[in-house]
């Protein structure tokens, strides 16, 4: 259903994020996201004006991962932005995301690699989007989401080949609408249909048992 018909009103702004994910032929994965802004006027910067059709931002984040979502390659590009060549100077800063997994801490992570002056802070802001697009490109292709397997395992291996993982599919309980008690589990999904997920009790249990903890996959939706 679509949003009410607003009052009159006159555009002002406009920020677009896009995401996109490629598979490679040597098996890892792209994640690209775009993050434009610009207004439907001329706007006067500190470096001069910037003519009405022209963005006031365009930039690029681009991450490689490979099939346990862990980061291969990261690549930045400011192909617009308010002060030309001086914001593109924190590009390379990006590379610091190699080796960190999307679905292990990866927010909290690249929030304090990448904080403050260290980074450019709408860059860094795409960065938040990155595990739930990887996860979004991975489902059904590199990990069934039917089976309770979890992102980090390939559809092919060994556990999401059993008949009965044991857990509920990753999806569940994340969302309202994708809730244990809910109408849309009791219809899919009827098995874990008033699963008592685990509570924060459990979860602070784990933490204080690191071989344990260690065990199981973060979701990238709780960094």
């Amino acid at each position: 259903m679509p949003l009410s018909p607003p009052v009159s009103r006159q555009l002002r702004h406009r920020r677009v994020i896009r995401m996109e994910a490629f598979e490679r032929d040597d098996g890892l994965w792209d994640i690209e996201a775009c993050l434009t802004d610009e207004k439907p006027r001329d706007v006067k910067l500190a470096t001069g004006v910037r003519p009405q059709g022209l963005p006031i931002h365009e930039l690029w984040l681009r991450i490689t991962i490979d099939r346990s979502f862990t980061i291969v390659d990261a690549e930045a590009a400011s192909e617009w932005a308010p002060y030309a060549g001086l914001c593109a100077a924190s590009n390379p800063a990006y590379r610091a995301l190699i080796g960190l997994n999307l679905v292990q801490n990866f927010r909290r992570e690249s929030s304090r690699l990448l904080a403050g002056t260290t980074g450019c802070t709408h860059l860094t802001e795409l960065c938040a989007v990155l595990p739930t697009a990887a996860i979004q490109a991975f489902a059904g292709e590199v990990w069934n989401t039917e089976k309770g397997g979890a992102p980090g395992k390939p559809a092919d291996s060994s556990a999401d080949k059993e008949t009965d993982s044991g857990k509920p599919p990753f999806q569940l309980g994340r969302c309202n609408a994708l809730r244990f008690d809910g109408e849309a589990v009791r219809q899919y999904y009827p098995r874990w249909f008033g699963h008592a997920p685990r509570s924060a009790a459990d979860r602070i249990v784990d933490k204080d048992n690191p071989k344990k903890a260690g065990s199981e996959v973060e979701p990238a939706q709780q960094d």
